[in-house]
């Protein structure tokens, strides 16, 4: 059994005891359960709800594993031929981990 829910404008597909890493949440701790019930697909063993945009009655409980976590660095580098012109930036995007507990439709 696995769903299409909605996490912070980003789609992720939730199955039980898999691990996410989504946008950073505030104010959550370690331990922590959250439940998300913008579930907009629920596949259980073949048969398929899809929400009208939601599922209604469907959501997914998880627990917080890691408040914060930090990503990759990413190098933003623009530069224009020819015109002295070279501008380097980068970024590291900071993430929640969390783990799916239960999927309920």
């Amino acid at each position: 059994m696995y769903a299409i829910v909605e996490i912070q404008g980003q789609q992720f597909k939730a199955e039980e005891g898999k691990k996410l890493f989504v946008h950073h949440m505030k104010d959550v701790e370690a331990g922590k359960t959250v439940e998300f019930d913008k579930v907009l697909l629920v596949d259980a063993d073949g048969a398929v709800k899809v929400g009208a945009p939601t599922v209604a009655g469907a959501k997914v409980v998880v627990e917080v594993v890691n408040p914060m976590v930090k990503g990759d660095k990413v190098i933003v580098f623009k530069m224009k031929r020819r015109k002295d012109s070279r501008k380097r930036n980068g970024h590291r995007e900071q993430f929640t981990q969390v783990e799916v507990k239960q999927v309920i439709a």
